[in-house]
């Protein structure tokens, strides 16, 4: 019986590597999708681009071309099958629309993938190189801003006024002898890298070039490296796709996608023109549950209405406050604070004002949570938002109200606007389970959009 061909019996396993005592005067160059990444394949993050930048239509034709891909890889080369998955994801989008993409939809994606042995011993290195086959403008964003790669190879895609063509500008496809020639271009032979890792046979070729080569194995299961070991973490995200897609995923995202669409229209519409108490139980039967835990504090029918009102700090959206303020006294105050980017586990700070106003405060605690598509957009049409939040098969409210907080926490206890404001961040992201960050929602939409996130806001 013919031996079964493996990597690893040209060059010692990535777990052979030691990672320390690697220094600032180290470098290193490593392959990406299989080696810094765990996933050997990259159609979901075409896929994720295509969605960002197209819709389901570019999606769906991706998925067309989807056999073909495969078909080349398999019986043709690894090279040509790049090649059409790149026509399908970009002909014809502008390049600015695949810049957005690349760098607010791709970093979550990308970080939560990355494999432990190859970055131990890549973050161990003080010069970092990545080669990769990928088109390099969807990659290099990541790399750079959250893992501190100093030089990126990719292929190259070429464009025409402003747009995509679809095509791959020389010299091609980086596999094979393009990987070794674009490592030459980039460092003669005194400063070229001195680990090379990769995982399959096209990477022979610039592995050869350095003083250490190690392969990365194909393994069934690898946990990830977790966040707080990157130098930076991904706290802003965008783009409508909750969950990587692969092939049989876009095909059940293109399905559920056209049923959906009446369905969210109903929805929607429940919401927007029946009375609050009507709504609240039409959406439950139509599987849109809204969960609230805590008291609200409703007001007993004896109690005197001049009674000075409270004011309730919703960490979410307009919309949240509306339906936060149908569950309220008559006369309280709920106060819109955005406190999050609805997609990672960080808090946002927001303003103080809300401190100044009242001493009667109690945090709400609002949790979002959907399996398909996210509810919130930075970059794209904002009346979009509770179409996609109601497209989910169940989307879930959570609506948690916290403690009230105690007089001495307050301004008149003495305590200034912005500790009161600290303190209520505080409170409302230890019932989430988030973090705090000094980050406001202006930070957010410059990062993701590049604007200051008000109604035509300015670039």
């Amino acid at each position: 019986m013919a031996k079964t061909y493996s990597p690893s019996d040209h060059f010692p396993t990535i777990d052979k590597c030691k990672s320390e005592g690697r220094g600032n005067h180290m470098s290193v160059v490593t392959d990406l999708d299989g080696t810094l990444l765990i996933g050997r394949d990259s159609f979901p993050y075409f896929a994720l681009v295509a969605f960002d930048v197209g819709g389901i239509l570019r999606l769906f034709f991706l998925l067309l071309f989807t056999p073909f891909i495969g078909i080349l890889y398999r019986f043709v080369s690894e090279s040509a099958a790049i090649r059409l998955m790149i026509f399908a994801t970009f002909v014809g989008v502008k390049v600015d629309d695949i810049k957005s993409a690349a760098g607010a939809v791709l970093p979550k994606h990308y970080s939560g993938d990355l494999h432990p042995e190859t970055w131990s011993v890549f973050s161990s290195c003080g010069k970092r190189c990545v080669l990769t086959a990928n088109p390099r403008i969807i990659v290099e964003p990541f790399l750079k801003s959250y893992l501190e790669v100093d030089l990126v190879l990719g292929t190259e895609i070429s464009t025409y006024k402003g747009r995509a063509t679809g095509f791959v500008a020389s010299p091609g496809v980086l596999v094979g002898k393009n990987k070794a020639n674009a490592l030459r271009k980039s460092f003669d032979e005194a400063s070229m890298p001195d680990i090379a890792i990769g995982d399959r046979k096209s990477d022979f070729e610039f592995m050869k070039l350095c003083k250490e080569r190690y392969i990365v194995p194909s393994k069934a299961v690898i946990r990830p490296v977790s966040q707080d070991q990157l130098p930076k973490p991904v706290i802003f995200h965008d783009g409508p796709l909750v969950q990587k897609p692969t092939p049989l995923m876009a095909f059940l995202i293109i399905s559920w996608f056209l049923i959906s669409i009446p369905l969210a229209i109903l929805r929607v519409a429940i919401v927007s023109l029946c009375p609050i108490y009507l709504s609240y139980y039409l959406v439950q039967l139509l599987n849109c549950p809204i969960i609230i835990k805590g008291t609200p504090p409703i007001r007993s029918k004896n109690s005197s209405s001049k009674q000075k009102g409270s004011a309730r700090l919703s960490r979410n959206r307009e919309k949240d406050a509306k339906l936060i303020k149908n569950l309220l006294e008559e006369g309280d105050l709920v106060v819109y604070a955005e406190g999050t980017t609805c997609r990672e586990p960080y808090l946002l700070r927001f303003s103080a004002l809300f401190a100044e106003l009242t001493d009667e405060l109690m945090p709400v605690a609002i949790s979002v949570c959907t399996n398909v598509f996210h509810g919130t957009t930075a970059r794209g049409y904002k009346w979009t938002d509770p179409f996609f939040f109601a497209m989910n098969p169940r989307p879930v409210y959570n609506i948690t109200f916290l403690n009230k907080l105690p007089h001495d926490q307050t301004c008149s206890a003495g305590k200034s606007s912005q500790e009161v404001a600290n303190n209520v961040q505080q409170m409302i992201a230890s019932a989430l389970s988030y973090k705090c960050t000094k980050f406001t929602r202006r930070d957010k939409y410059l990062a993701l959009a590049r604007t200051d996130g008000t109604v035509g806001g300015k670039n």
